[in-house]
């Protein structure tokens, strides 16, 4: 597809799983990769589409604020939907077609009978914050992945407890996709690219930088162990009283479990906390010792 051509927007299943037929028809061998998203696209989004490009002969962008994610009291009225800009910015990319759904096409019976259980790294961190999250993300993300049944499915960094467990949930359910991750996208400033800035007033888009800043000072203290690196990122925070920190935690890459003092080698270390009550995130991975 050129870019700049409009994708076509299709919002049922049984036409895009037709659609995906048929290009597979047109092209027998060709591969098709899908990038899952809840819209309000910015450019970790569109980094994402250009290595679903670079990768793959047809990519599937799929748009839906899955509601199973959310739970009582967060954001799912307020979520930003932009459908309209957010195709516009698809067709800029060459992007073959958009799936976006609504919830009763997702969910017929109003909810989802079945679903896939996160287990116990999907209680942890996020999952502590946000009980059941994982739950929802694991579910509409099997349901993708059976409608548009690509050869490679594409994920950021960003999420990088989401990206572990959909790994996971591949590799335990023998699904026949290949998980690709992209590094986190960031403003001039360091902050991470999230749709939930938006929510931010300029003075909680300052404060949001100690997200960053929490974790340059974590990087910086490394070579003195998990202990030394854990205390200079949360000392960052002492600054911002606008910033309700929730975790600042060490984990194996491999296992999500928290490491020690003792470990030494490649760790990733996760960030969460409110600002202006908002929920943001973010990560990095650093060499321990």
């Amino acid at each position: 597809m050129d870019a700049g051509a409009a994708p076509a927007v299709l919002t049922t299943i049984a036409e895009t799983r037709t659609r995906i037929a048929a290009f597979r028809r047109e092209r027998p061998g060709a591969s098709i990769a899908l990038v899952p998203t809840m819209g309000a696209l910015h450019d970790g989004h569109l980094a994402l589409v250009r290595e679903a490009k670079r990768l793959a002969d047809r990519v599937v962008v799929s748009i839906f604020v899955n509601p199973l994610q959310f739970g009582a009291g967060e954001d799912l009225g307020r979520y930003p939907r932009t459908l309209d800009a957010d195709v516009a910015l698809l067709a800029a990319e060459g992007v073959d077609l958009v799936f976006a759904p609504n919830a009763a096409e997702m969910y017929p019976d109003g909810s989802a009978g079945t679903t896939v259980h996160a287990g116990p790294i999907g209680d942890r961190y996020e999952g502590a914050a946000r009980p059941g999250h994982f739950d929802g993300v694991l579910t509409v993300v099997e349901k993708l992945l059976g409608i548009a049944s690509p050869d490679i499915a594409v994920f950021g960094q960003k999420d990088a407890q989401q990206l572990h467990l959909v790994g996971r949930m591949v590799a335990d359910l023998d699904l026949p996709v290949e998980i690709v991750s992209v590094p986190i996208v960031r403003e001039r400033d360091g902050l991470a690219l999230s749709s939930r800035n938006r929510y931010l007033s300029p003075e909680a888009r300052r404060a949001a930088l100690a997200l960053a800043e929490s974790l340059q000072a974590a990087t910086r203290a490394a070579g003195g162990g998990v202990d030394e690196l854990l205390a200079e990122g949360i000392a960052a925070f002492g600054d911002h009283d606008d910033v309700e920190l929730d975790y600042f935690v060490a984990v194996d890459p491999e296992t999500f479990l928290p490491v020690d003092d003792g470990f030494r080698g490649q760790a990733l270390v996760l960030v969460a906390a409110l600002v202006d009550g908002t929920r943001l995130i973010d990560n990095t991975t650093m060499s321990i010792g």
